[in-house]
This record gives structure tokens, sequence and C-alpha cells, in this order.
């Protein structure tokens, strides 16, 4: 939408008064240790020509302490979620939290870490965990996946080698600016908007401009990107959404949906419960990850969904996107112990999270052209009841009937 038909407030000159009843973090799920200040940046009481659903607000904090010290936390409450987001995180969002149910996981890194501190290339490449704690979280956009040397034909026609870290660095780039704006319309969603650039000299030149946003009041919410190649050769990208659930769903005995027309192991180790590719174990001490590749059937209009249920089928979430946007689908299981991180990552992606090398052999590394634009929008849903989740099963079962299901018992060769 353009940037005039919104009602847009620049934050950097709003920082209201705080107030008590705002919700915040738990303490002792998190140990985040916010200041006293909370900053509203936008409420619904400001908007008093419109009627909302819900009342709703936008507010700051600056995390103490550590490693997090200094670092925003934007709160959007639409008044029945909380999205917490982190701008120097690359606009990554720490947990949605709704009456008692959490879309997060506890990862043994407690504090939100500020980039500063974060060494990309130490433990051979693995650096990127010292951070790994959000719900979303974006690997690329240079690179995304294992680290290792990629060997490629650089933009003078030359054999090139560059030595990649895991998942890139896009989650570890503060994002240069950011905005919040209402849409002028109902039902009037709420949205922030945020820049960040991953730029070098000889290097790519990539803009992603991110939105999250939320109707007043609704158990959904929206992550919308906007991708720009501003140099002047083509450049290769990859991109992972890498959503990461372990709290209030998973469980022993919840289940991953999703209208799959092939699985695949990512290595041997994973080829061994592929049977149980759907299925999760309770907290596991030991547990060694387990890691699969989708392809997913769409509807008439390339959409699919994946949904994450309790054991009782009480409580799920679901995502939505487009397999012209994001064409795969990665599931990362880690049942291990609590006290290790016990999660699971459903990541739809511009492909799978090998090195890059592997990635480009397969075909799986697109190429976005100068001045072009790639968009990709994941929508979300907390769902609480039988009836709406048997829908989505419904829904996910008819999608499942017009494809058959490949397993492959064996990983991919990666040579």
């Amino acid at each position: 939408m353009k940037s005039q038909t919104l009602s847009i407030l620049f934050l950097s000159s709003l920082f209201l008064s705080c107030s008590d009843n705002q919700s915040s973090l738990s303490e002792s799920e998190t140990q985040l240790k916010l200041s006293s200040k909370i900053e509203y940046l936008e409420t619904s009481s400001s908007h008093s020509d419109k009627t909302f659903d819900a009342q709703w607000s936008v507010t700051r904090e600056i995390l103490r302490g550590g490693k997090q010290e200094g670092v925003e936390l934007l709160t959007l409450d639409n008044g029945n979620l909380q999205i917490s987001i982190i701008p120097a995180r690359g606009m990554g969002i720490f947990d949605i939290r709704s009456a008692g149910v959490r879309l997060g996981w506890d990862s043994p890194v407690k504090e939100i870490v500020h980039p500063s501190h974060i060494n990309l290339d130490s433990r051979g490449g693995l650096g990127w965990l010292e951070g790994f704690n959000e719900w979303m979280v974006r690997c690329g956009l240079e690179f995304a996946g294992h680290p290792g040397t990629d060997e490629f034909i650089n933009n003078t026609g030359s054999p090139a080698t560059l030595n990649l870290t895991l998942h890139g660095k896009i989650q570890n780039i503060p994002a240069s600016s950011y905005e919040v704006a209402i849409d002028p319309e109902p039902p009037y969603r709420i949205r922030i908007r945020g820049t960040i650039y991953e730029k070098f000299f000889y290097g790519p030149k990539l803009k992603l401009v991110t939105e999250i946003s939320t109707v007043p009041g609704s158990d959904s919410f929206q992550i919308s990107d906007r991708l720009t190649n501003e140099g002047a050769f083509a450049q290769e990208f990859q991109l992972i959404y890498h959503g990461n659930y372990g709290s209030s769903i998973l469980e022993e005995g919840a289940t991953l949906f999703t209208p799959a027309r092939s699985v695949t192991p990512m290595n041997d180790h994973a080829a061994k419960g592929i049977d149980n590719w759907q299925t999760y174990k309770g907290p596991t001490p030991g547990f060694i990850e387990e890691v699969y590749l989708l392809e997913t059937q769409s509807d008439g209009e390339s959409n699919t969904l994946a949904l994450l249920a309790n054991a009782d089928r009480s409580l799920a979430t679901s995502v939505r996107w487009n397999l012209s946007e994001l064409p795969y689908l990665t599931i990362w299981k880690n049942t291990a112990a609590r006290e290790d991180g016990y999660v699971t990552g459903i990541e739809p992606a511009t492909g799978y999270p090998f090195n890059r090398k592997i990635e480009r052999k397969y075909g799986r590394v697109p190429v976005i052209q100068p001045g072009e634009t790639r968009s990709f929008t994941l929508n979300f849903g907390i769902h609480r009841d039988e009836d709406s989740i048997q829908s989505i099963l419904s829904e996910i079962d008819e999608l499942q009937q017009s494809t058959r299901l490949t397993i492959n018992r064996n990983p991919p060769a990666t040579e």
C-alpha cells in the first residue's frame, strides 16, 4: 500500500509515557531484564476517528544487562496477541503470546544478544548459534544453510571461493530504520515496517524491507518481506524463514501436518526416523536433531500450509505461504532435553539448509536481477478449538488426496 494512504508514525519522534498495565515478558521464562520505562509509540486511543475491534498498542523498551544491553524490544499488542520484535536482530520476532499460549521456545541462550557480541566465524562458522533464541529467524540473504567453503564463478567470470558461516548474516544486522503504520480503512491493520541492508563493496547490494502486521483483536498475523537487488549485477540469494516452536504446543504426541508430495531425510541419521517424521517425542536427553526436506502440494494458486498440533489436537498453530515465492519446506526436529533446547523448526524457504555449493548443484539458489524486487508473504494463526483445527486438517487432507506422497529413505547426494 502506498505510503500516502497510510497513517504513518515515525518512531524517532514519539516517546510517550509508560503504563503499569502493559504486559511484559515473563522474566522467569526468558530472563530478560527490561528498563522500567515503557514508551508508547502508537495506541488505539490516539485514533479517535476509528472504531477498532480491540484496544491495541505498540510499545518500546530497552533491555539491560549482559549481552542484551541496549537492545530495543518492540511489542505490538493487538488486544489479543503480543508480538515481540527485535530491530537490532534483523527485525526478528522473539515470541508471540496470547492468553497463556506462546509461540517461541526456551533456548539455552537466555538473553536477546546484541549483534556486536556475535562472531559468526567462531567454532568453525557456527557463531550464529550464540544468539539463536527467537521464534522467527530469517536466514540469508546472500547465503543460508550449513557453513563451509563455497566454490562459484564471480561477476567477472572467474572462479572464486568463499567461506560461508551458518545461516548467513541478516539476523545479525540491525535495521537501519523502522516505522509504525495504520491502515486508514477497516479492519485497520497495524504494521511495523523495518529496513535492513546487506551490502558490501565487491559483494551483494541487497535491501530487505520487512513488515510484521496484524488486525486488532485477531488470532493471526503476517510477515511480508520485499527483497531488492540494488547492485548493478545479478545476485544469488537464499532465504529461510526459520520458525521455531517449543512451548505451549510442542509435546510428546504433537504432530506436524502438511500436504507433502515428497519427504527426504537430510542425512543418514534422519533416515533412521523417517517413518515418524510427522510426530514428536517429549523432551529426550541426548536426542540428536533430525531434519526432513519436504516438497508440498499447493492449491490452484500455488498456496500451501502447515499445521503443528498438540497431542489431543486442542491447540495448534498454522503457517501459510506461496510456493512460487518459497518452494521448499524443511522440518527440523530437536526434541532434546529442555535444558538443551526442546524445539522444532517449520521452515518455508527458497531452498534447503545445505551449504550453498550443494544447493546450487540442485538448482535451488535463485538469482535476483539488478533493480528487481522479490516478495515473500507468510500468514500465521493460533487455533484454540477442535472445530477450527479440524477445518484446517480437512483442508490439508483434501490437498493431500490430490497427490501421492513419496517417502525417500535415502538422503540426497552431497558430493
